[in-house]
């Protein structure tokens, strides 16, 4: 598609001609029309790598879709109603500069239009333009204090058990394969698998027994399925993206137990004591060893391995006669399981979450989002709305830690233009001894709880002891110092920790038993080479003074409840993480810009209240 001409005047007889009988000074959509509508006619120039220069039918003005983009998340609309408003709402029209009556486009243009952002990685560009209006009109700053915190988002998907998630995996495969490959060159056992995973599904009033069973089952077939598909099948099947779901969902559930099976029946599959009783099948031998020539297969290589060692070759999903294989073919365990496994097939990128223990323990399928806001510190006057700016909102994986959101938040915001903040208010997630030393040596300051460390019942603690760790030196509890020091370097990682022992101290002290073990025969302790930063922020969180800086994170509790509330944060209304990632950059648009206008129009109401206000008799004199 080619760009239109553009122009940025309004004809003498449009909605913008008779604004000012329609919308008074302080009308939402004047600002927006004010205020909105010119920063993003300027970035205009951001989406010309969107469009073909001299090719294809003219594309509908992406200055308008952008603008359309935020007012539906003004006001909450889908794309179909939204065009429904450029139809009827004379507000819409003016804040985006069309006059009433003006062609129309299709909702669906609204769907190939975000594609198109996606597709040339301009997701945040909607966002970032507001960010640049704010930063002209003197609102935030390059860098500012902020204060962030993060919520969790749930995924177009419903939870699945593992069995679902499993026979869900082999069902989309086998119809991707349907419709890839002719009947003749399908594997022989493909019309008992075609009955099993996409005819019929399993009856979930069965013992647990039975489902354990049909897990192993569903794992052996998809070995077979693999197996072919690294083998005999067409090459174009082994790369079809179903089919490399299935690799995955395999590695990630299931795992080759070299030298755990006995000999089986001919009717029975690899997993002897699981599996269910099956027609009788047989297709050709397995290969020796599995081809590498696929995608799909390397998550085979493993399993592949294991079997040489056991002396062994693989076995089909219904295996023909032949002597049973020296290897065997589990689900994991709960332990061995990852939260980054694919928890639904329709939605991959949807991962595990869990937040708190017993009674306050929150789970979910979906994805996090992390949220900064501009701290501004000036009292405001009795009805003066917020001057707090969102400058940043990062989507990620539902399993990764907060302290990784947050050096995803710091790439971004330098992408954007934006400095690190010389202030940041966070909570106990964010804050480790690492942090906290990085952030002196940068300048800057972190505010926010230290995690206490770990507790034993009825022992003293790491922050019962005094260390220095710079002078080596630790004092117990007793009073006694430490009468060796350790330095420690993890080779894998570079870790550096050091480990304090008081040996000697410990033989006739009064207070050995609320210190050591009961076969302990004197104290260590093993601290970060940060731990003096730690161990002086717990100190410092105890007092009133920190406890009042503090406050200043409280409020972006508020806001994330207003994305939540107000604009949808909490549920994905898309599926992939890229699509996900542009829908919340488009509610901390919008968020922007309700504060933004918000705050135009007070300061519009306060200057008329001013200036209506009566002369004093003694100046009228």
């Amino acid at each position: 598609m080619s760009l239109p001409a553009f122009s940025g005047q309004a004809e003498l007889f449009s909605t913008a001609a008779l604004s000012g009988t329609l919308f008074p000074e302080d009308d939402r959509y004047r600002l927006l029309g004010k205020l909105i509508y010119p920063p993003v006619a300027r970035a205009r120039s951001n989406w010309e790598k969107c469009y073909c220069a001299d090719n294809g039918r003219t594309a509908v003005e992406p200055v308008l879709l952008l603008g359309v983009s935020l007012l539906q998340e003004l006001d909450g609309m889908p794309d179909r109603l939204a065009v429904e408003m450029l139809r009827y709402h004379a507000g819409w029209n003016f804040a985006l500069n069309r006059q009433m009556g003006d062609p129309l486009f299709h909702p669906t243009t609204r769907v190939n239009f975000r594609q198109r952002l996606n597709e040339h990685e301009l997701s945040p560009l909607g966002f970032t333009t507001i960010l640049k209006a704010l930063e002209q009109a003197g609102l935030i700053s390059r860098q500012s204090r902020q204060r962030l915190d993060s919520t969790q988002m749930f995924g177009r998907v419903a939870r699945m058990s593992r069995l679902d998630c499993v026979r869900e995996t082999l069902r989309l495969a086998l119809q991707e394969l349907e419709g890839a490959t002719e009947p003749a060159v399908r594997p022989p056992f493909w019309n008992v698998l075609w009955e099993r995973y996409v005819e019929s599904q399993p009856d979930y009033r069965a013992s647990s027994e039975t489902l354990k069973r049909k897990l192993a089952e569903a794992g052996n077939d998809a070995w077979g399925l693999l197996q072919w598909l690294g083998g005999e099948a067409p090459s174009q099947c082994q790369a079809k993206p179903q089919a490399q779901l299935l690799a995955r969902v395999f590695e990630e559930q299931f795992q080759l137990v070299a030298g755990a099976a006995a000999p089986l029946d001919n009717e029975k599959a690899v997993l002897a004591p699981l599996s269910l009783e099956r027609e009788v099948v047989s297709p050709p031998a397995a290969p020796a060893a599995v081809a590498a020539v696929a995608p799909v297969q390397e998550v085979l290589a493993q399993p592949a391995q294991m079997e040489r060692s056991a002396g062994c070759a693989p076995e089909p999903a219904v295996p023909a006669q032949g002597p049973a294989t020296a290897a065997e073919l589990r689900p994991k365990g709960k332990e061995q399981l990852d939260s980054a496994r694919v928890q639904n097939p329709h939605e991959p990128e949807a991962t595990y979450a869990a937040k708190g223990t017993g009674e306050q323990k929150k789970e979910h399928v979906g994805y996090k989002v992390q949220v900064a806001e501009t701290v501004c510190e000036a009292a405001l006057a009795p009805g003066e709305p917020t001057r707090n700016f969102i400058v940043g909102i990062v989507t990620h994986a539902a399993y990764e830690h907060d302290e990784t959101g947050a050096q995803t938040m710091e790439q971004e915001q330098a992408q954007m233009g934006l400095d690190q903040p010389p202030v940041q208010y966070v909570d106990a997630a964010y804050v480790s001894a690492q942090k906290l030393a990085q952030a002196r040596a940068e300048g800057r300051e972190i505010i926010g709880p230290a995690l206490p460390s770990r507790q034993v019942a009825g022992r003293f603690t790491a922050a019962d002891f005094q260390i220095q760790v710079e002078e080596r030196k630790a004092t117990c509890p007793a009073g006694k110092i430490n009468t060796q020091c350790s330095r420690l370097v993890e080779e894998s990682t570079g870790k550096v920790s050091y480990r304090f022992e008081f040996s000697t101290q410990c033989h006739d002290c009064a207070l050995r038993h609320q210190c050591l073990g009961q076969d302990q025969r004197h104290r260590t302790l093993v601290v970060g080479e940060h731990h003096t930063l730690l161990q002086a922020r717990r100190q410092e969180q105890r007092t009133a003074a920190f406890q009042q800086r503090l406050k200043h994170r409280n409020a972006i509790e508020g806001t994330q409840s207003e994305l939540v509330r107000a604009h949808g944060l909490r549920h994905a209304r898309y599926r992939g993480l890229a699509k996900v990632k542009l829908q919340n950059y488009f509610i901390g648009a919008a968020c922007n810009v309700k504060r933004w206008i918000r705050l135009e129009a007070w300061k519009l109401r306060q200057a008329a209240l001013g200036s209506a206000a009566p002369v004093p008799a003694a100046m009228a004199g």
